[in-house]
């Protein structure tokens, strides 16, 4: 007998989307806690089970920047379900939800000149060090970035391969305020920037440095909640078998 499955929290409020996950195996294909809090804070309790995908997709075959973020979500989540189909055949995932974020050099407007010639925007990995930290922190300072989540979902369907996915992108623009040199030292030196892409923490310390945000908060912190639940919204409305199956 296959075990019984409830992401949904009592504090979920009672959209059409949420009574359809109702009683489903909900996986979240991330180890990020900011990703799980997130989630649950909106009423939702996946179960956390971490993509094994390298995440070593080349940024540069990407015409498109904003499409990288999105195929490495698209990868996490098909290999979780994948994975957890052949572990356990009988109690396959209904949803499986796979996120990646990354951070962008100064988003420039399409009319720039810049943008007219081919410039692109630059990918910001995470600081290799403190030092490497301050030097990413000194080219935001006064400027802005882009912060771009990729979300995959993937759920089973009755045609081959067996599952659909589906995906969104959302974007948001972080303005950074004129800090002075000893306050981005004093941010490199705490250490908090060293594991985050971009090399700051927006929900922590790192907000100091923040003038501005235009766009959805939880986003940069790395998972878009709100256009995640429209998205299930829209494919409980468009797709009649969705999670039926």
């Amino acid at each position: 007998m296959a075990p019984q499955h409830n992401a949904v929290l009592s504090t979920a409020l009672k959209t059409p989307a949420i009574q359809k996950l109702t009683n489903k195996r909900v996986v979240l294909a991330s180890a990020s806690p900011r990703r799980k809090e997130i989630l649950q804070t909106l009423g939702l309790a996946p179960e956390v089970v971490p993509s094994t995908f390298a995440e070593n997709l080349p940024f540069s075959s990407f015409e498109d920047i904003h499409e990288y973020p999105v195929s490495t979500a698209t990868q996490k989540a098909v290999e979780v379900y994948q994975r957890l189909l052949t572990d356990a055949p009988d109690d396959p995932p209904d949803l499986v939800i796979g996120a990646d974020t990354v951070v962008f050099t100064h988003a420039l407007p399409s009319t720039t000149i810049e943008m007219e010639m081919g410039v692109r925007q630059e990918l910001l990995e995470k600081p290799s060090s403190k030092e490497d930290n301050m030097r990413m922190l000194m080219d935001l300072n006064g400027g802005v970035c882009e912060v771009v989540t990729g979300v995959s979902l993937v759920y089973p369907i009755l045609s081959a391969p067996g599952y659909e996915i589906k995906s969104i992108d959302e974007r948001t623009l972080v303005f950074f305020g004129d800090n002075p040199d000893y306050v981005l030292k004093a941010y490199a030196d705490s250490e908090e920037g060293l594991d985050r892409a971009g090399g700051f923490a927006v929900q922590g310390r790192g907000n100091l440095l923040i003038r501005k945000i235009d766009g959805d908060f939880h986003n940069v912190v790395g998972f878009p909640g709100a256009s995640f639940f429209k998205l299930l919204d829209i494919l409980v409305e468009e797709e009649e078998d969705f999670l039926a199956i």
